[in-house]
Order: C-alpha cells, then sequence, then structure tokens
C-alpha cells in the first residue's frame, strides 16, 4: 500500500501563478511599465481633481475636464477644455503643477533609463563605439541619472522663476504672493514644455515683455534639449568632443528655430490681428515665441485662431518635428528627423552609407526613425479623421489641433474647449499616444533587434 504524500494546490496558487506571470511579463519588457505608469498617475490626477476643492465652483459632471485635464499635465501638452486661471482653485492649479512636474521628470529619466537600457541590447563593438564616443552613463549609474536629472530640472526652474517672479512684482507689486506663484508655475510650465499658463488669454498679453518671454524661451529651449545632451554639454563643452546625438540636436535647435523664425516672421509681421499691432522690438519677442513654443511648449502669443493658412502650415512643421530626444518635449525628434534627411540626401547623392559627420548612421537606426515617423503620421491622419467625422470644424483647424495634441503641444486655434465629450477622447488618446507611445515604441524596436542566421533572396519592387 503506497501513500500519496504530492501535496495538493492550495486556494491560492492560481493567483500565484496569475501574479508571477504578470511579474515575469513586465520586467521581461520594461517598456510596458511606462505606459502603466503614466496611467497610474493620470488616474491618481483625475481623481485628485475630482474633489471639490480643487474647482471654484464644484459642480456635478466634471469627469472630462478632470481627465482631460489630468491627461493633458502629465503628458506636458498645455491642451485644455477649461480656463486653468478660472476654473481651478489654487489647490487644483497646485494639482496640475505637480501632475506637469512628475510628467516632466518622469518623462526625463524614464527615456534616459530606456536609452541605458537600449544601449546594454547591443552589440559589444556598437558598446564600446559608443562608450567611447559618448563617455555615457551605464545601467549602474541609475541613481547618478536620476539625481543628476533632479538636480539640473530645480535648479533651471529655480533661475528662471526667480526671474519671472520679480517681474511680476514690478507689474504687480501689491501681491508678492501672486507673483510669486506666477514665476514659479510658468517656471515650471516651461521648463517642462507643458504651456499651461495662468492667465486666460495665455501669453499674448505679455507677447511683448522681454522680462517674461526671453525667460520663458530659454526655459523651453533647455527643456527640449534632453538630459544626454545637457550632461554632454557640462561634462565636455568642447565642441569637437561632442556626439553624434549631441550635434544633431544642437544644429537641428538652431536650424528649426531659425527657420521658423524667419518664415513666421515673414508671414505674422504686418498682419493686425496677430504681430502687426506691436512695435518693433515686441514684433521681434513675438516671432522668437512663435519659433520657439511650438516645440513644444505651448504658450500661445499670438490668436493662432486669426493666424494666416502660412503660417499654421510651417506652425504644424514644427510641432510635428519637436526637439529633443530624452527631453520633455515631443513630437517624432529632431534626431529621427535629421536621420531620414540624411537619409534622403545620401540617397540623391549615390551613397550607400549614411554618414553624420565621421560617424555612419546603421540600418537599424534607419528603420527605427522611419517606422517612428509614419507611426506618428499614422496618428495623426487617423486622430483627424475621427475629429472630421465627429465634428464640423474645417481640415485646416482640426489637423492643427491633432498634431498640436500629438507631438504634446498645447498651442491651439480655440477649438478644443468646444469638442463634443467623443472628439476629447481622440485628443485624449492622441496626447497620451505621442508622450508614451513614440518613447515606448522606440525602446521596444531597439530592445527586439535580433540578428538573423539567414537571409533571404532579394526583391526590387518599383519605387516611385
Amino acid at each position: 500500500m503506497s501513500l500519496n504524500l504530492q501535496r495538493s494546490p492550495g486556494r491560492g496558487q492560481p493567483l500565484r501563478v496569475l501574479a508571477g506571470g504578470l511579474h515575469r511579463a513586465l520586467l521581461g519588457n520594461p517598456v510596458r511599465l511606462v505606459p502603466l505608469g503614466f496611467l497610474a498617475v493620470i488616474a491618481v490626477g483625475t481623481l485628485l481633481l475630482l474633489l471639490p476643492a480643487a474647482r471654484v465652483q464644484p459642480v456635478a459632471g466634471g469627469f472630462m475636464p478632470a481627465l482631460f485635464t489630468a491627461v493633458s499635465a502629465v503628458s506636458v501638452t498645455g491642451l485644455v477644455t477649461v480656463d486653468t486661471a478660472t476654473y481651478w482653485t489654487p489647490l487644483g492649479q497646485g494639482i496640475i503643477l505637480a501632475l506637469i512636474q512628475v510628467g516632466g521628470f518622469g518623462i526625463m529619466t524614464l527615456s534616459s533609463l530606456l536609452a541605458l537600457l537600449v544601449r546594454k541590447h547591443l552589440g559589444l563593438r556598437t558598446q564600446l563605439v559608443a562608450a567611447s564616443e559618448t563617455q555615457a552613463m551605464n545601467l549602474g549609474d541609475v541613481r547618478r541619472v536620476l539625481l543628476f536629472v533632479a538636480k539640473t530640472t530645480l535648479a533651471i526652474e529655480a533661475a528662471v522663476a526667480a526671474v519671472l517672479s520679480a517681474r511680476f512684482w514690478v507689474i504687480n507689486p501689491q501681491d508678492p504672493a501672486a507673483a510669486l506663484w506666477n514665476g514659479v508655475f510658468h517656471s515650471i510650465s516651461a521648463f517642462n514644455n507643458a504651456g499651461f499658463a495662468l492667465f486666460s488669454d495665455s501669453l499674448i498679453s505679455h507677447a511683448g515683455d522681454p522680462w517674461i518671454m526671453i525667460p520663458l524661451c530659454c526655459a523651453v529651449i533647455l527643456g527640449g534639449l534632453g538630459f544626454p545632451v545637457i550632461h554632454e554639454l557640462l561634462r565636455r563643452p568642447r565642441k569637437k568632443c561632442w556626439s553624434v546625438h549631441t550635434v544633431l540636436t544642437l544644429w537641428g535647435t538652431v536650424g528649426l528655430l531659425v527657420v521658423g523664425a524667419v518664415l513666421l516672421g515673414l508671414f505674422e509681421w504686418n498682419r493686425p490681428e496677430t504681430l502687426g499691432h506691436l512695435e518693433p522690438g515686441e514684433k521681434t519677442l513675438g516671432v522668437l515665441g512663435l519659433s520657439v513654443f511650438p516645440r513644444t511648449a505651448g504658450f500661445n502669443n499670438i490668436d493662432y485662431g486669426q493666424a494666416s493658412s502660412e503660417s499654421l502650415l510651417v506652425t504644424e512643421a514644427l510641432m510635428f518635428i519637436g526637439a529633443g530626444s530624452a527631453s520633455t518635449a515631443g513630437g517624432i525628434k529632431i534626431s529621427t528627423f535629421l536621420v531620414l534627411a540624411f537619409a534622403v540626401w545620401s540617397e540623391a547623392r549615390g551613397h550607400e552609407q549614411i554618414t553624420v559627420g565621421r560617424r555612419a548612421i546603421g540600418p537599424a537606426i534607419q528603420r527605427q526613425a522611419l517606422s517612428v515617423a509614419l507611426l506618428g503620421l499614422g496618428a495623426v491622419v487617423g486622430g483627424s479623421l475621427l475629429l472630421l467625422l465627429l465634428t464640423e470644424h474645417p481640415l485646416e483647424k482640426i489637423l492643427f489641433e491633432c498634431i498640436s495634441a500629438f507631438a504634446t503641444v498645447g498651442v491651439s486655434t480655440g477649438i478644443t474647449a468646444a469638442l463634443p465629450a467623443s472628439a476629447q477622447w481622440v485628443i485624449i488618446c492622441l496626447m497620451f499616444i505621442g508622450r508614451v507611445g513614440i518613447v515606448s515604441a522606440a525602446a521596444a524596436l531597439a530592445l527586439r533587434h535580433r540578428r538573423l542566421l539567414f537571409r533571404l533572396p532579394e526583391e526590387q519592387p518599383v519605387i516611385g
């Protein structure tokens, strides 16, 4: 007679198996943690904004404004359906500011850490080349990455807040507390490229004030460079030591700012609806803001509903490209755009290899850049089609709004607040995809890179 000593499964074993499977699924692909983390922050932010004390008039039916604002703040977009200055109490504005800071800090750190993770999955030879060129941190320096991002963020925000607070105090000396709050709020909003403002007209009434416009533009540009570029500039300020990524980001930033300023100044300089009524010096500041804010800060220093069609088209291009990788900015990123531009230039010259300076851009990076650009284009086209079906607004304004949402910019022609709830859900999805989707897609594409042990016969389909 034999005894069966095998233990029968307990009641909690299925739950433990499920939890173990979920744990392995998440840790097996860390990219999945990014959207889940942002969704959790959005949920908490929405619940906090639903508190009666967060709204000036705590009435029923405030779920959509709370959700839309939370998504916009966490994704550092800046599109709003209600006036931030009059709809939310100081508590509500403080919650929005906290969501902006959490979203911006999370974007920079997660992007940087995912870049380090991707680098560890590269081949040994590629790792050695990258290490010798960039002297970048490795995954063992996660704590140093977090500390550096936090210190850099707080230092820039504090400096800009000091200048802005002093200026707002000069404008309104009777209320120093309001001046300090305005300075801190707009400094954090600018560096994180969020575009939230505590003025009903955004920055239109301050478009000619250099003590407000210049600090905000500097904060937006610095926030759009990205942590890897800032880190490298501080460690190696000499140009000849810069990595390809830093060169592409810096030259791309300068080039887009100059081209944007020239074109937008040409189209809006004499238009009385936008910049035509300002003095020449104020117009220059206005043109600077028109070139800086669409990449991707989201402050309105003109009424885009009155801008020319040419200006809207140029602004859409600037928004879609965005700023630097691993930054608080959105869009497909400068490096993606320039890699594709260099690919076209190399093809036109008949060169098989894409080169930037004395470095070559590998096929994997080219495919990732093309994938990110096409995914972004697909999101914008799909969102625009849905809004055309759900609303009666013209294509020009709908396309502008969809690109602004996907690129997490926040500038608006003024139709967002009037959209029905179904159309607002489309904008919410675009903001989330534009912020989390691009980072996750780029990292996932890199992590899925596998070397095949065979090659298939090549075909040559007709192109063009």
